[in-house]
């Protein structure tokens, strides 16, 4: 039985997944109301209540802003028992109160979190998802080529493991950049470049133990350090937004400790 499924939003992410379900044989309907390219093979619809008629899976691509409306834009013609995914990258109690809106309609749904970036993977992007629709969701997405690892049947679950790993890539990002900032203003970008791509080809769980546990023991000693960076940052004219914030949980270290891993301390 060929799957019908829905795509709300075909913009960069919706369109190439909507594209990989059309490859793998689905029947796939979109609806956008941005004037976007459509995708070769989707029947898109000027009207969203069209496009999820038949559907056994509706997969919400929007922004998390658009999330209830996407929702809601179709809400009272969706067939009941149809799996509504929403793949927002949104705070747990967005799709808590989504997956509300779903359950009063008799739509099993699914908190998708996207770990990985889509351009280049597709429907293959590594996913987790969660909440009563998220095993109907893998059952439906993973033949067809997808790559979803079911998190637990709560709501909200796979957004809480998506967003600690925003804290983080997003965060490293943010590090990266000032970094790279203040290298420029000193002169030595190229040196910084190499230095950097040697420490991340390197990484090991060796390091992670060296960022994290090795700081407990010598965080006087880093503070003093990273007190002196932002010093050059300022010399320099860089603003020094991530390494004051640096400093602040430094500070914290003494009276709060370092985080452990799975309850036990990282080696």
């Amino acid at each position: 039985m060929t799957d019908t499924i829905t795509v709300f939003g075909l913009g960069e992410a919706g369109s190439l997944i909507a594209a990989d379900l059309i490859d793998a044989g689905a029947s796939v309907h979109g609806y956008d109301p941005a004037d976007v390219a459509t995708p070769l093979g989707v029947a898109r619809h000027d009207d969203p209540k069209a496009a999820v008629r038949g559907a056994n899976l509706v997969m919400a691509v929007t922004s998390a802003a658009d999330a209830q409306a996407a929702i809601a834009q179709a809400w009272d013609v969706i067939g009941r028992g149809t799996v509504y995914a929403d793949l927002s990258t949104a705070p747990p109690s967005l799709k808590e109160d989504l997956n509300d809106t779903a359950t009063l309609r008799g739509l099993p749904f699914a908190d998708v979190a996207l770990m990985a970036p889509v351009p280049g993977r597709g429907l293959a992007t590594p996913s987790y998802a969660s909440g009563p629709g998220a095993a109907a969701y893998a059952d439906t997405v993973n033949p067809l080529g997808g790559d979803v690892e079911v998190v637990g049947s709560e709501a909200g679950t796979a957004a809480v493991r998506k967003l600690i790993r925003s804290v983080f890539m997003k965060g490293l990002t943010a590090v990266v950049i000032e970094a790279a900032r203040t290298a420029q203003a000193a002169g030595e970008q190229e040196w910084f470049r190499d230095h950097l791509v040697e420490v991340i080809s390197e990484a090991d769980e060796e390091l992670l133990g060296r960022l994290v546990s090795s700081t407990a023991t010598h965080s006087t000693r880093r503070l003093e350090e990273m007190e002196a960076a932002a010093q050059l940052l300022e010399i320099l004219e860089v603003d020094p937004v991530m390494t004051r914030a640096t400093v602040e949980s430094l500070r914290r270290v003494a009276s709060e400790g370092v985080p452990t891993f799975g309850g036990d301390s990282v080696p």
